[in-house]
């Protein structure tokens, strides 16, 4: 097998009922790629089965253990790491552990990525929708969509979506120790950051879906913190902190 250039970060806490359909699901795509499971000390032993998926496929499933929840934004800054670092990924995904995310969204964003530099699995864009949530889910989504991209200026349709793909140029480009969010502000943190550096974001239609297993994680004080970030992050765009750069050209990588 050809080196694996693109890694795909999995979060997780208690998703053992999900995990396995979902990495034999992600290695049995029609593209080249490793996983990265980011295992907060799940109570109901996810943590272990991780290890032994690891131990069956050691070249294309790593595993990150923490001693508890510390939240989703630094989880994903603890796979970049790892994926830029150590396994030297031109490519990182991240996407949510419970099929909301379905994996045959995949090559589609990865073909698109040759294109843009960040990708995103959008709800928003013709084609995209939502599957089996609730009508307050829904409304909440696009509440929080439309807020963010009016007081930030953000571009993409879908500026709060998990199901991302970044090129490496564009993570080593962020300061990944100073971002301030770490639960699901992170994602709307992160766009912020990428566009006004410049960077390219396209967007692939995908239906989300409901979670199938478990309990979802998201609470009320998530959303808080959610918009506390868009107005602190609102703040920074009226003082200009974030300096705004042209477009940057694609690489050939």
């Amino acid at each position: 097998m050809s080196k694996i250039d693109t890694f795909v970060i999995v979060p997780t806490y208690n998703e053992a009922d999900n995990l396995d359909d979902l990495l034999m699901q992600l290695l049995h795509l029609p593209v080249n790629l490793g996983v990265i499971i980011v295992d907060d000390n799940s109570p109901d032993g996810t943590g272990d089965l991780a290890d032994q998926w690891a131990g069956n496929y050691p070249e294309r499933v790593h595993v990150i253990h923490r001693p508890g929840k510390m939240g989703l934004g630094t989880a994903y800054i603890a796979g970049f790491k790892a994926g830029l670092y150590e396994l030297e990924a031109q490519r990182l995904m991240t996407m949510d552990a419970d099929f909301s995310h379905n994996p045959r969204y995949i090559p589609d964003m990865i073909a698109l990525s040759v294109q843009k530099h960040v990708v995103i699995g959008s709800r928003y864009v013709p084609g995209g929708g939502s599957l089996h949530c609730t009508w307050k889910r829904i409304w909440l989504s696009k509440i929080a969509n439309m807020v963010a991209r009016t007081l930030l200026g953000l571009k993409a349709k879908d500026a709060t979506a998990g199901f991302r793909l970044y090129r490496r140029e564009v993570l080593v480009s962020i300061p990944l120790d100073q971002i301030f969010s770490s639960g699901y502000s992170f994602l709307v943190e992160m766009l912020f950051l990428c566009q006004r550096r410049g960077w390219q974001i396209g967007e692939v239609p995908i239906v989300f879906e409901d979670r199938r297993k478990g309990k979802t994680k998201i609470s009320r004080q998530e959303i808080f913190k959610a918009q506390y970030t868009v107005l602190r992050l609102f703040a920074r765009r009226l003082r200009r902190g974030e300096p705004r750069r042209p477009s940057v050209p694609i690489s050939s990588s």
